[in-house]
């Protein structure tokens, strides 16, 4: 027979702890707010204001103060520096009081990445994920674990490529973040003075390290909607296109240095391609049509993926990679429409042009004219900039000079409508 009076015991026991949990949390509030003293910034109000509700309504019989709990982390994660601490002691806190509070696991690993301690924070992402009800969509919260999970996935690759001295990136648990990329930073420059940067496993390296960098400066993309980004495939660029003048610019000096800018402009729609400069006077201010391909490039070099557009074509093979570079490459607001798989490979698709001669080093600037020439919906398809030999392969050069209407050598101009 279960004794009354043992319920009661247990049942105190608990209030009790959870009386004390709500005083160590008000007790690292008061601690926080003393180490800042006359240092507050404005930014910081909130939080002194959340943190005065949060005491009231301890004082308050009928108040539940979860909420105004994790209201306090909420403003301390926003507040930033110091405020991370409190956010992570105060997080700690509330997964004491509710352990299947899906704010409190969520507000914890928020504290633990913003202070750079990527393990734990995403063991904190996933007991906020196993929480979710099934079949809930997935939020910031799935998105960033995702990311903490690809750059752990990067940094054991690229210590198993030379075992004998990655041992330092197999387990960066207890490091911050910095600390990992610098030690990252200072392996790829050891490998490559070691091997050379034509070795394989060199290449790879590279490679695995532009994909850490990327994800440690910002989270991969939302699917399926890319950031607010609307997919479009053939059928979309088609009507994107029709019956809009186009002007495909080169990234050279010479169009730069030009008064081409007022015409460049002039044009519907206005082509750039990988790492291009804006220089008003001779580029023009508008990109209509942003395309890029990706050839592993390091972050350093990597193309203007935060330049505004008002489409982004992305060209690449295999399949799995161009889906994982576009998540992770992609800017959020960036690009109004991105082109979707059906557009990732336009030579070579037996769908579309299905010219495998081109091989995969194919230009991009080559690319994308190859596929505005096939889509055939434009009354007038011009280059500006790629009338000087290396512009363009000799192939491609070729390619485009048979089948000019027109060359204006004074504008550095090639009609091909």
């Amino acid at each position: 027979m279960t004794n009354p009076l043992a319920g009661l015991f247990t049942a105190r026991q608990k209030e009790t702890a959870r009386r004390e949990l709500y005083a160590r949390g008000l007790r690292l509030c008061g601690e926080h707010l003393a180490a800042r003293g006359d240092r507050s910034a404005p930014r910081d109000a909130r939080l002194t204001r959340a943190i005065g509700v949060l005491a009231a309504s301890l004082d308050a019989p009928s108040a539940d103060p979860f909420d105004a709990l994790l209201q306090v982390g909420e403003y301390a994660l926003e507040a930033g520096g110091d405020g991370l601490e409190l956010a992570l002691g105060v997080a700690g806190t509330a997964t004491g009081i509710r352990q299947r509070s899906k704010g409190a696991w969520r507000l914890r690993g928020l504290a633990l990445d913003g202070l750079g301690r990527d393990d734990e924070a995403l063991e904190c992402y996933g007991r906020c994920l196993a929480l979710q009800q099934e079949g809930a969509p997935a939020g910031a919260v799935a998105r960033r674990a995702g990311t903490l999970r690809r750059r752990r996935e990067c940094l054991e690759e690229a210590a198993a490529l030379f075992p004998g001295s990655g041992a330092a990136l197999r387990d960066p648990t207890g490091r911050p973040t910095a600390a990992v990329a610098q030690e990252f930073a200072g392996h790829v420059r050891a490998r490559v003075a070691e091997h050379g940067p034509d070795d394989p496993a060199v290449r790879r390296l590279l490679e695995l390290y532009g994909t850490y960098r990327r994800l440690v400066e910002r989270s991969v993309m939302p699917d399926p909607l890319l950031g607010g980004s609307t997919p479009i495939g053939v059928g979309g660029l088609r009507k994107l296109v029709a019956g809009r003048t186009v002007c495909l610019v080169s990234n050279a000096g010479e169009v730069a240095g030009s008064t081409l800018g007022a015409e460049i402009d002039a044009y519907d729609l206005v082509v750039r391609c990988d790492a291009f400069r804006i220089r008003a006077e001779g580029t023009g201010e508008r990109t209509g049509l942003h395309a890029v391909s990706l050839r592993g490039d390091a972050p350093w070099e990597g193309p203007a993926w935060s330049q505004r557009a008002g489409v982004r074509l992305v060209f690449g093979d295999p399949a799995g990679a161009w889906r994982r570079a576009t998540r992770e490459r992609l800017v959020a607001g960036a690009q109004e429409h991105v082109g979707d798989a059906t557009l990732r490979r336009p030579l070579s698709d037996p769908a579309l042009l299905g010219e495998d001669r081109w091989g995969p080093g194919a230009g991009t600037a080559f690319t994308v004219l190859r596929l505005l020439d096939f889509l055939d919906v434009s009354p007038r398809l011009d280059l500006i900039g790629f009338d000087k030999p290396g512009r363009l392969r000799p192939a491609e050069a070729e390619w485009v000079m048979d089948r000019a209407t027109h060359v204006d050598d004074s504008k550095m101009r090639i009609a091909l409508r």
